[in-house]
C-alpha cells in the first residue's frame, strides 16, 4: 500500500544550480581517470572488509571510526576536526546538518555510533551491508504514524547508552543551503535524559571554499554522487565540535539551542541560551 506524503514532509529546495555553484575544475582526463582507478580499488577493497566491523571485539569504536576514517580517504577525502573537546560519554545523541551518505562516514570517523536514516538506505549496495552493520535505525519519512516508534528505539538505545546520530533536518541539503531543525528526535533525548552533542558538518574544496561535491539532493543518484566524489581533486571535510547540551524538559527549547550551535552560533551564549546550561563535565 503506497503512503501518501505528508504535508510536513522535508524537502530540500536544491538544484541543479546549487551543484554548479559548489563546484570546482577537475584537472586533465588522464588525471581524472587516474585518481577515480585509484580511489574505486581502495573504496572496493575496504568493503570488502566490512564483516570485521560485526565482530564484537574491545575497542570496537576505535576500529570503526578508524574504518571510517580509511573509506574517506580511498573516496578523496580529508577530515578536519575542530572546535570543543569530544566527552567520552555513554548514550549521547549526536545532531548535524545532513548533506550526503557521505555524512555517515564523516561523523563515524569521528563519533561512531547507530545512525537514523532512511528506511531505504538498507537496500543500497554495498552502503546498505554496512549500515546493517551499524544498526543503522530506519526511519520512513513519508509515514508519520511510525515516528513514535522511532523516538521510542532511538531513547531506548541512548538509556542504554549507545551512541546515536540524527540528521533533525529531516532531508539532504545541498551544502551551500540548509532547512530548519525538527524537534522529533529530540524528544528521544529528553525522554532518555541524555545529553546531545551537536556537530558543525561543512564540506570544502581544497581552496577553502563551500562544496558540493559530495551532495545527494534531489534527484541526483547515488552512482552520480559517488561519480562526482571520486572524480574531484580532493574534498576537505571539517566537523566542529560544538558545546555540549543538556536535554532539559521542552524539547523545542533543545532543538533551538542545538540548531543555532550547527549554524555556527555555538559555544558559551548558545549554551546558555535555553533553560538547560551546556554539560561542563
Amino acid at each position: 500500500m503506497s503512503v501518501t506524503p505528508h504535508p510536513w514532509l522535508p524537502k530540500a529546495s536544491c538544484d541543479a544550480a546549487c551543484m554548479h555553484a559548489g563546484a570546482a575544475p577537475k584537472g586533465s582526463r588522464p588525471a581524472v581517470w587516474a585518481r577515480s582507478a585509484v580511489r574505486i580499488t581502495g573504496a572496493v577493497l575496504l568493503l570488502l572488509a566490512v564483516p570485521v566491523l560485526a565482530v564484537p571485539l574491545p575497542g570496537r569504536s576505535h576500529l570503526q571510526r578508524g574504518y571510517c576514517r580509511l573509506m574517506l580517504r580511498c573516496v578523496g577525502v580529508r577530515i578536519t576536526v575542530s572546535g570543543g573537546p569530544i566527552r567520552n560519554l555513554r548514550g549521547v545523541l549526536v545532531v548535524s546538518g545532513h548533506v550526503s551518505w557521505l555524512d555517515v562516514f564523516t561523523i563515524g570517523a569521528v563519533l561512531p555510533g547507530s545512525f537514523v536514516a532512511r528506511a531505504d538506505l538498507i537496500d543500497w549496495p554495498a552502503l546498505g551491508v554496512i549500515a546493517r552493520l551499524m544498526k543503522v535505525i530506519p526511519i520512513e519519512r513519508e509515514n508519520l504514524r511510525r515516528l513514535p516508534a522511532v523516538v521510542g528505539a532511538v531513547a531506548a538505545r541512548l538509556r542504554n547508552g549507545q551512541t546515536v546520530v540524527a540528521f533533525p533536518e529531516g532531508t539532504t541539503w545541498c551544502g551551500l543551503g540548509h532547512g530548519p531543525f525538527r524537534p522529533a528526535m529530540f524528544q528521544a533525548a529528553v525522554d532518555a535524559g541524555r545529553p546531545v552533542q551537536p556537530l558543525r558538518l561543512t564540506y570544502h574544496h581544497r581552496d577553502g571554499r563551500l562544496s558540493t561535491v559530495p551532495a545527494y539532493v534531489g534527484e541526483d543518484t547515488l552512482v552520480d554522487s559517488i561519480r562526482r566524489l571520486v572524480t574531484a581533486r580532493r574534498t576537505v571535510a571539517h566537523v566542529q565540535v560544538q558545546s555540549l547540551q543538556l536535554p532539559g524538559d521542552d524539547r523545542r527549547d533543545l532543538t533551538a539551542r542545538c540548531e543555532a550551535a550547527v549554524r555556527g552560533a555555538g559555544g558559551r551564549d548558545v549554551a546558555h541560551a535555553g533553560q538547560a546550561p551546556a554539560l561542563v563535565a
